[in-house]
């Protein structure tokens, strides 16, 4: 029996999930706001308290990497490799283009991933159906989604919050599915899943070395690049 936590701070609403075993038992979300480790720690210390688990119980953490939020993330990858170090727990990378995929209908056949980038560009990954799993045609990578729309076979399913932001690029096509606001988020008890299938697949990873993956720096740092040259 493993007893594991996930975290999702990708998106604009965060969550955490406990995991026994495989099994979410309880999932809470928190604000985008919620912008610092100390806060995502009280929330996990009421849940584990909740369940009466001390900190030593939890022998796996499964970590949404991006791409999203760059503070998000940032707080999120910190909190997650803090606990790994501080109880000797075991951490698994779970891509959120991947948790997201996962949010698709019954019956989907391809979808891509749509997170804003700003720019006119987008945070994205095209993913195809394969006998019910979500199976990575184009891995996450920086793009417009004018230009995946005409690399996707149709149908395809778009699935993410930089949807309202696109929306100019989107065709009146009816092969061109916007998915259901509620699935354009991505959840821990679905990084839950997927770290757990991963975790007993042993591809855990050293979190001396794990970074958030971004795709591209955060804006302030390209600005401080502009205002000095090297």
């Amino acid at each position: 029996m493993s007893i594991a936590i996930a975290l999702e701070t990708s998106g604009r609403i965060g969550s955490i999930a406990l995991v026994e075993s495989g099994r979410v038992l309880v999932e809470e979300e928190f604000p985008h706001g919620l912008q610092h480790a100390a806060g995502i720690i009280s929330i996990l210390d009421r849940l584990t308290r909740g369940k009466n688990w001390t900190p030593r119980d939890i022998e796996e953490i499964y970590i949404s990497t991006g791409p999203g939020s760059f503070t998000g993330l940032r707080v999120g990858i910190t909190v997650a490799k803090t606990l790994a170090f501080s109880l000797g727990a075991k951490l698994v990378a779970v891509p959120s283009t991947e948790v997201l995929a996962r949010n698709a209908p019954a019956g989907w056949q391809n979808s891509i991933i749509v997170l804003d980038a700003k720019r006119g560009q987008i945070f994205t990954a095209r993913f195809a159906n394969m006998n019910g799993e979500p199976t990575i045609v184009e891995p996450a990578h920086l793009d417009t989604l004018a230009e995946m729309l005409v690399r996707s076979p149709r149908p395809v399913h778009l699935i993410g919050e930089g949807i309202p932001y696109h929306r100019a690029a989107i065709p009146e096509d009816p092969q061109v599915i916007i998915t259901d606001e509620s699935t354009w988020r991505a959840r821990a008890a679905v990084v839950a899943e997927i770290g757990s299938q991963l975790a007993r697949a042993d591809h855990f990873v050293d979190p001396q070395g794990l970074a958030p993956l971004y795709i591209r720096r955060p804006e302030a740092e390209e600005k401080w690049e502009q205002l000095h040259p090297s």
